[in-house]
């Protein structure tokens, strides 16, 4: 995730990460067996959701994480959240990028 929001993780442990996304906002991450109350979801059990501005915002995030190799159930096209993509992480939780009107 710190590839690709372009932010530094500023705590890490084996088992957390917290990394500052603006100022007052920071994305922490824990391992699911150090979770309390405990979960018992598995991969692929989230849809983390990021509003952009507008369509160059959406696709110069859409290139910068295909340059990474990232990998994508959905390239760019329009539904009913409007124009959108959705990456995929390595735990399979999708993470889908929107414009926000």
């Amino acid at each position: 995730y710190s590839k690709l929001f372009e932010r530094k993780v500023t705590q890490l442990s084996p088992t957390f990460a917290a990394i500052p996304l603006t100022e007052g906002l920071t994305l922490t991450l824990k391992q699911r067996d150090n979770l309390s109350p405990y979960s018992g979801i598995r991969g692929g059990g989230t849809e983390l959701s990021l509003s952009v501005p507008n369509s160059h915002m959406l696709e110069r995030i859409y290139k910068r994480w295909k340059d990474l190799g990232v990998e994508f159930v959905q390239p760019p096209a329009t539904s009913v959240y409007g124009l959108n993509f959705m990456a995929i992480d390595p735990d399979k939780h999708r993470i889908r990028v929107f414009i926000n009107e």
